[in-house]
């Protein structure tokens, strides 16, 4: 798909309206995880580099529902982003409206207003024509940064395209470059890794990764719903009675296909679902009762080896094992640690997969870390996230 990207706009003398995503974690007010603000830097660097350009930055954070509540406010990420860019950072009390306009009309070049929070305002979320009317009065161009949000129709993500010269700023190009090969044209041996807690949440790509992939690897506690369909005894580790089939007849799909399907050969289990619980080995397929699958084991992450050292693209979603406990991380990070070893093209989406690869210092020696858990399943599903399509 070809999009255009903020090279193809001319910015000289323009007020760009850009739209970021910087829907950080915050504790207490304070962020935790600045890793979207920072993958937005360069976007926003480039367009204060353009001659006479101003900037007025806008995004959303949480889930407020269309009202106003400080927990929410941008004014949490407002310092960070200042001192991430070096430069002033101005805030607006809201993302609309004649003060905001009257904000926006006194800068100068290379000045900075980051607007208030979108949900603050329902009309975001519902793709209101008139809400997406009264943000474009915020710019001459507008600019889509933020890949996370791409796979919703929002005012601020796709109604503010129908209104200003738009074009992708350069994280949602970088997601498209990668994402767009291991959808339609993937270099082979082609590996994907699926993890997670739920069968249910990743039937769609499960389907569509069938249709291109060499391996497909399955973990998490998905991946006791397969070995369930497939006869094998999981004792009391998480399972959704109702996909069985779907696990059942997507097996039958792979061997159809002649995709190599894995699944656990061996088990780190415990007698309970805890942080301090005990890590007992489970040296087969079969989880005694009484017991809970919580990791892969030695076997199964050596099975992987070869499989995931020789492709030559691969994608990643979701942990293998908690990863949260620490008792339970080995398998994520043997998997983490064979990805960054990969000299095929590395991919990683998701929030717990992405964070798995931050927490073990992976995430320089693979390739592309994606910024979109939900937008990035989407894209591999093939589907046509309307943030993106906007920019054509």
């Amino acid at each position: 798909m070809k999009i255009k990207t903020v090279r193809d706009l001319d910015l000289k003398g323009k007020r760009c309206l850009v739209r970021v995503d910087f829907n950080v974690p915050l504790k207490n007010g304070v962020i935790t995880d600045d890793t979207r603000i920072k993958a937005a830097l360069k976007t926003l660097n480039y367009i204060l580099d353009q001659d006479g350009t101003s900037l007025v930055v806008m995004s959303h954070l949480g889930r407020p529902k269309g009202k106003v509540k400080e927990e929410y406010s941008l004014s949490h990420v407002k310092e960070r982003l200042s001192e991430l860019l070096n430069k002033k950072v101005n805030m607006a009390s809201d993302c609309i409206g004649k003060d905001v306009l009257s904000q926006i009309e006194a800068l100068k070049s290379g000045e900075i207003l980051l607007l208030e929070n979108l949900r603050f305002h329902n009309e975001e979320t519902a793709n209101d024509s008139d809400f997406a009317k009264k943000l474009s009065a915020n710019g001459d161009v507008y600019i889509n940064d933020a890949f996370g949000t791409a796979h919703r129709a929002h005012a601020s993500t796709e109604g503010v395209s129908h209104f200003l010269p738009s074009a992708a700023g350069f994280l949602i190009e970088k997601e498209v470059e990668f994402f767009e090969p291991l959808v339609n044209n993937p270099a082979k041996p082609f590996v994907a890794i699926i993890g997670g807690a739920k069968v249910s949440s990743k039937i769609s790509v499960l389907e569509s990764l069938l249709k291109n992939c060499t391996t497909l690897i399955i973990g998490g506690g998905m991946a006791y719903t397969f070995l369930k369909a497939k006869g094998v005894e999981i004792g009391n580790s998480l399972i959704e009675e109702d996909f069985i089939a779907t696990a059942e007849k997507l097996m039958k799909s792979a061997e159809a296909k002649g995709v190599d399907l894995l699944l656990p050969v061996d088990h780190l289990a415990s007698s309970e679902f805890s942080d301090s619980a005990e890590a007992i080995i489970v040296d087969s397929e079969n989880i005694p009762e009484g017991l809970i699958g919580m990791d892969i084991g030695s076997k199964t992450l050596k099975s992987y080896s070869d499989v995931i050292t020789n492709s030559k693209s691969l994608v990643w979603n979701g942990p293998l094992g908690v990863f949260e406990f620490p008792n339970f991380a080995k398998g994520t990070f043997g998997v983490a640690e064979l990805v960054a070893a990969c000299e095929g093209i590395t991919v990683v989406g998701g929030g717990d997969s992405v964070a798995a690869v931050n927490k073990f210092g992976f995430a320089d020696r693979i390739d592309h870390v994606s910024t979109g858990g939900g937008a990035s399943l989407e894209y591999l599903e093939g589907k046509i996230l309307p943030g993106i399509a906007a920019l054509r």
